[in-house]
């Protein structure tokens, strides 16, 4: 029983193992379309196309997507589901998604985009149907249906000039409301709004709403501007100009004014008047003006005025008369009446001073003259004035003086000089000439009592002659100053410094420095300076571009680097290239060293022969002694000692003249005799005494081997002797 049991659980296992799906494809769709007109129902169909293995139920997860956010989510077990929007609106245009997720598989349809048309039509409210001129309207556009944000435009219709419109954008509430000002003459308003919205996908825009009737009650009614006794009138009549104005009991500003001058005013009044005796200034428009407010009418009339008689002319002689010359005047009226009052008056500063109360003024003139002048005439109690005349009487300048800023005897060549020329006398503007000889360099008008400046540059060297002359309107005098003369200096150019000898001079001889300029104006200082010695060694002022300088006995401190400086009264200071002078040995002084090198020679070469000659003899001794003292062996192949001949017997004092040799051959060795040279010497040796050992009889050749060092001042000989 157990065992079947187990088996049916292993059976059951392996069927739900085996419950295998896949999801093949998520389509979405738009019911009835992908564009749909606005208001219309919109269903969202999400489905799943699954692939099982076996007949079993799967739990599906369907979300839907707009423009990347969620909108919402639904589970079942159907592989189908739907979205559905009771009534589309702009707001819902976008790319719709649709995503389905079964237990860890998940799949998403492709992008549908859903466009909705239109706009709902909008609703406009005015929250006033009867207003005043000036007031401000309140107007209300809303569309509720859909989402913000939102423009809405507004239309003022009807209006002489066209529509009259204005726009307002919500960005987060679907209505807006705007002031509109109600303009003076308006009647009955009519008013309607636009709602339209934009986005990535396109623009809507709404049928126009609702048109909004208001009425427009006026305040007070257009003025009216009356001129008395009529619009023509002549000069010197009174005038009186009436302005009146309906009013509904409103705390009104009346305003009287020709062009832009306020004549009169009034408030809270319905008439205003304003009178005045016209003249030919009072030609032109007036105006009436009611204002309240923000709200203005006005009413504008045009008076003409004929003249009575014209603007008086001031004739006059001249208008710049030199002094003492007569100044006449004369006051001329064209009129059809008598002239009742003319007078001549002179004007300072917006003051007038009078003349003469008559037609004509003559006097001789003087400087206190210059004025300006003015006549006037009555008639009929209207005053008139001529047109201002300036007349300038002018006093004759005096000689006029030159002066240079600063004030020199001679000026430097290329340099700019300063002059001033001033009449103490005489009426400005006074205009000053400058001379250079007779050619006129600049001019200048001063308009004051003060001096001309003037400035000039010498070309070339020598006397300048300078003057400048005054003037102003005076019709005849024109005076020349005294001429004022100018030396002019050019400074030093190139200084050159030549020696002769060049560059060398034997101890105690002398040497000739030749200085000189190029250019430059004399007297010429001339200075000879050694480098870094302040003090010059010769100075000297010529009338001439060169100087020549002679110094004898030269030793060999007075080497070095010398150079010459040139100036000149412009004190500018010039210097020349720097020369070396190298004072060298005199001949005899060579001469002399000369011959004690020689004898140095003639000294050292004795020295050396002799030294030679002593080497040479004392080599042929220590040789002999040295063949001696070297190893000898006998017939039997034993070595001998020193002293001892072939037989083993002793030279009677032979071993003391070697071995003092020997010390004083060791003495003068040194590690430069390390490096010898083998000579062999044949040498004869003496037969011994015949009592003191037996020895062979006769002579016996014996090669003696000499080792010399590679300088001669010492040698370290050894000598080896062979028995034939």
């Amino acid at each position: 029983m157990c065992l079947a049991l187990l088996v049916i659980l292993l059976h059951c296992s392996s069927l739900k193992a085996r419950e295998v799906f896949t999801i093949n494809k998520v389509e979405i769709r738009a019911d009835p379309s992908l564009q749909v007109p606005n208001g219309d129902a919109l269903t969202i169909l999400c489905i799943a196309d699954i692939s099982k293995s076996g007949n079993f139920t799967i739990e599906h997860h369907f979300t839907f997507f707009k423009d990347g956010r969620i909108l919402s989510g639904i589970t079942s077990l159907q592989n189908r589901t739907e979205h559905k929007i009771p009534a589309a609106r702009f707001a819902d245009t976008g790319e719709y998604v649709c995503m389905v997720k079964a237990k860890e598989k998940k799949k998403k349809s492709e992008v549908m985009l859903v466009k909705v048309t239109g706009l709902p039509k909008p609703k406009l409210t005015a929250l006033k149907n009867m207003v005043t001129e000036g007031e401000e309207l309140v107007l209300k556009c809303q569309v509720p249906e859909e989402a913000p944000p939102l423009t809405f435009t507004f239309h003022k219709l009807l209006t002489p000039g066209g529509p009259v419109t204005r726009t307002k954008k919500e960005l987060e509430k679907n209505f807006t409301t705007i002031e509109i000002p109600v303009e003076p003459g308006d009647k009955i308003l009519r008013f309607q709004c636009i709602a339209s919205v934009y986005s990535a996908h396109g623009m809507q825009e709404s049928a126009p709403s609702n048109v909004e009737l208001v009425t427009v009650v006026e305040p007070f009614s257009t003025p009216a501007l009356v001129i008395e006794p009529s619009l023509n009138v002549t000069e010197g009549d009174n005038v009186k100009l009436v302005c009146r104005v309906v009013v509904r009991n409103y705390d009104i500003e009346i305003i009287i004014q020709k062009d832009k001058v306020i004549l009169n005013s009034t408030r809270g009044q319905n008439t205003l008047t304003y009178f005045t005796k016209v003249s030919m200034q009072d030609n032109g428009n007036y105006t009436c003006k009611v204002e309240l407010g923000s709200v203005s009418k006005e009413k504008t009339v045009n008076m003409v005025v004929t003249e009575l008689f014209s603007k008086p002319e001031l004739i006059h002689s001249a208008k710049m008369i030199d002094e003492g010359d007569w100044l006449q005047l004369q006051c001329k009226v064209k009129g059809l009446l008598p002239v009742t009052k003319i007078s001549i008056k002179t004007r300072y500063l917006g003051k007038d001073n009078l003349l003469n109360d008559s037609s004509s003024f003559i006097t001789r003139a003087h400087v206190n003259n210059t004025a300006t002048y003015i006549c006037t005439a009555e008639i009929n109690g209207i005053i008139k004035e001529s047109d201002p005349v300036m007349i300038n009487v002018y006093a004759p300048v005096s000689i006029p003086q030159l002066w240079i800023v600063p004030s020199v005897r001679d000026v430097i060549l290329g340099r700019a000089i300063h002059f001033q020329c001033q009449s103490m006398y005489g009426t400005p503007p006074i205009t000053y000439k400058f001379f250079r000889g007779n050619k006129t360099v600049n001019s200048s008008q001063i308009f004051n009592k003060l001096s001309a400046d003037f400035r000039d540059k010498p070309t070339e060297v020598g006397v300048e002659q300078y003057s400048c002359e005054a003037s102003n309107h005076h019709s005849h005098i024109r005076k020349r100053s005294r001429e004022l003369n100018i030396t002019v200096i050019a400074p030093v150019g190139k200084v050159n410094l030549i020696s002769v000898p060049k560059r060398e001079v034997e101890d105690g001889k002398g040497i000739t420095f030749h200085c000189y300029v190029e250019t430059g104006s004399l007297p010429i200082n001339f200075k000879l300076l050694k480098r870094n010695n302040r003090k010059p060694i010769s100075e000297d002022t010529k009338m001439d571009t060169k100087v020549i300088w002679y110094k004898e006995s030269w030793s060999r401190q007075d080497s070095g680097e010398y150079f010459c400086e040139a100036s000149n009264p412009t004190n500018i200071v010039q210097r020349s290239d720097v020369i070396s002078i190298n004072v060298i040995l005199a001949s005899w002084q060579k001469v002399l060293i000369a011959l004690f090198v020689l004898v140095i020679i003639v000294i050292l070469s004795c020295g050396g022969c002799s030294w030679y000659l002593r080497k040479k003899r004392k080599a042929k001794h220590p040789s002999i002694e040295m063949s001696g003292s070297a190893g000898v062996t006998n017939s039997a192949g034993v070595k001998l000692e020193p002293r001892q001949n072939s037989d083993g017997q002793y030279y009677p004092g032979y071993m003391d003249d070697s071995e003092n040799h020997m010390k004083a051959t060791d003495e003068n060795k040194g590690p430069e005799h390390k490096i010898t040279e083998v000579e062999y010497t044949e040498v004869e040796v003496s037969t011994p005494d015949p009592h003191r050992a037996p020895v062979q009889k006769g002579t016996e050749p014996v090669y003696s081997e000499i080792r010399k060092a590679n300088n001669d001042s010492g040698e370290n000989r050894y000598s080896s002797t062979d028995s034939w």
